[in-house]
């Protein structure tokens, strides 16, 4: 990788501003000055210092977002128009480009959303085949009744080719839930609750798998995940449950 590039990457700057560091002599590699931009490095075995402070490389990131209402679960490629926002367009890294969101929350849903660039693990999260858990809290225009909620854990009818995977509900108080299901189909929640007379008037994903929404970040918040919980990710049994928990 070129010294310009790995600069830029971890954030030092634009391209045009690396070179200036380069150049006035404020980057060394392995212990020595080095003022040629195009110099090229292992990133992740040579020691690459920018005025002293060594820079480490990752080769991925990974956020957790508290996704706020009205922006769109996209990477900003995805997207038609410029003038859309995405979730991406509120983490600040300098890979933006390389980031997309793990899975989609609709529009107006809150909560919880992974941002990275590890097209492995989200693979891992998303195929089918893992059946991660994924927990809700949903509000609604009307009560759902115990007989409601069993028909729905059983899996229900919303037009697609087949029912849907058995799921699990916890009644709260009068119109609101929690809800865990095992899939991702669009609007799936809301599909499901419509079989009940249920509209939801408020939707927030609380949990992906063994990853719990951190309630300190405020809507719109973001941090890059802890070592213990992007553990907790790759470790393919925690990605899963082999039983839906009550």
């Amino acid at each position: 990788m070129r010294l310009d590039r790995f600069l830029a990457e971890m954030g030092a700057g634009t391209r045009k501003e690396v070179k200036k560091l380069i150049a006035g002599g404020s980057v060394s590699v392995n212990g020595s000055p080095e003022k040629r931009p195009d110099t090229h490095i292992d990133p992740e075995g040579d020691r690459v210092e920018l005025n002293g402070v060594e820079l480490h490389y990752t080769k991925y990131e990974y956020y957790m977002l508290h996704k706020p209402q009205g922006i769109i679960s996209a990477s900003r490629a995805d997207l038609r128009s410029r003038d859309e926002r995405c979730v991406v367009d509120l983490i600040d890294s300098s890979r933006k480009r390389e980031l997309f969101p793990v899975g989609r929350l609709d529009k107006d849903t809150e909560g919880l959303l992974l941002i990275t660039n590890d097209g492995k693990l989200a693979h891992e999260l998303l195929s089918p085949k893992k059946h991660v858990d994924k927990t809700y809290y949903a509000e609604l225009d009307r009560e759902l009744s115990p007989d409601g909620a069993l028909r729905l854990e059983a899996g229900v009818d919303i037009g697609d080719e087949r029912p849907t995977l058995p799921c699990s509900i916890r009644l709260l108080e009068p119109c609101r839930i929690l809800i865990t299901i095992r899939e991702g189909r669009y609007h799936q929640i809301k599909r499901m609750l419509l079989t009940e007379g249920c509209t939801v008037t408020y939707l927030k994903r609380l949990s992906m798998g063994p990853l719990e929404l951190d309630e300190s970040l405020k809507k719109g918040e973001y941090r890059p995940l802890s070592e213990h919980e992007l553990s907790l990710l790759k470790d393919p049994m925690s990605g899963s449950s082999a039983h839906i928990q009550q």
